[in-house]
């Protein structure tokens, strides 16, 4: 059997990565030659061609795409199983790229960050907040937080909790416009919505004697950060569904009401999510374990 041209899977992801021969090879301290060569070896392999080269620009092509990917897998089980070995014999250090939610990023996930980092000053984290979704494979991230269902995919998750939404809206709102008792009721309502959710103005709701039901909603406002919604919130321009850690403090102080206290829309799961391979460095098992610990969390077992 002959064995898979490994250097010449690395450099074509390396490639990928950088979207250039030239910055490939310096990233990978190789001539460009070295790199043109690997990929001109790797393609007569494959008998396909892996980049449309112009002049001007380089673009994967069709089974470039495909087999991207696979490189990229590659190149960090490698990656991983040389830091691996290397951390068995040295103290944590190097830096661990984490993705997380924007709010829930900075109000959860940034203080522990903090902490992890003044307990290991040698471990430097790069962390990246987004609330739109996030390929963390074509990021080159070590994981990343989801408050989401999680699709079957060959990631590895570990879920921290459920995450309940809760429909609120100001005490001057439902003065105004009544209050709802019924989810159906919410058709006659404004509506703040979340525009990254797969169907922002569809809201589902299960209820008493195991009901459930399915609501059309109108937005007045639609908006991809759920922090954003809390001035309109406050402001009597309609009702919203948040999680928690958005809208308790608002609860707390009464700036809100929540409603249809009887009727819940399904949890989200709070997962950390990380790429397939089950070798990751040692500093990164390090700060998934420690954000595990705080958010009492089972250790990560399961696929999704």
């Amino acid at each position: 059997m002959r064995l898979p041209d490994f250097e010449a899977w690395a450099i074509f992801a390396a490639v990928v990565e950088h979207r250039s021969f030239t910055d490939a090879a310096k990233a990978l301290s190789v001539s460009k030659a070295t790199v043109s060569k690997a990929v001109t070896r790797l393609e007569q392999h494959l008998d396909t061609s892996l980049f449309s080269r112009t002049s001007r620009r380089l673009a994967l092509t069709e089974s470039g795409k495909r087999l991207a990917d696979h490189a990229q897998r590659i190149m960090a089980e490698g990656v991983a199983a040389e830091e691996a070995a290397h951390d068995e014999t040295a103290d944590l250090s190097g830096v661990v790229r984490l993705g997380a939610p924007m709010t829930f990023g900075l109000l959860r996930i940034a203080p522990l960050i903090a902490q992890f980092t003044r307990q290991n000053p040698l471990v430097d984290v790069d962390l990246h907040l987004s609330d739109a979704h996030i390929d963390i494979i074509e990021m080159g991230l070590d994981a990343t937080i989801r408050i989401a269902d999680m699709p079957d995919s060959s990631l590895r998750a570990r879920r921290l909790a459920d995450v309940t939404l809760h429909v609120v809206a100001s005490p001057a709102y439902l003065a105004e416009r009544g209050r709802p008792n019924h989810p159906s009721d919410l058709g006659s309502h404004d509506c703040l919505c979340y525009s990254n959710a797969t169907t922002p103005d569809i809201w589902r709701f299960s209820g008493p004697g195991e009901q459930n039901v399915v609501v059309q909603v109108r937005s007045r406002i639609t908006v991809n950060s759920g922090e954003a919604m809390l001035p309109a919130l406050r402001e009597g321009v309609g009702i919203a569904r948040l999680p928690d850690f958005i809208v308790g403090d608002a609860l707390a102080a009464g700036d809100v009401e929540e409603i249809l206290a009887d009727w819940r829309a399904p949890p989200f799961g709070l997962h950390l999510v990380t790429p397939p391979s089950r070798l990751r460095p040692a500093r990164v098992d390090a700060l998934l374990d420690f954000i595990t610990r705080h958010h009492g969390c089972r250790k990560m077992n399961d696929h999704v």
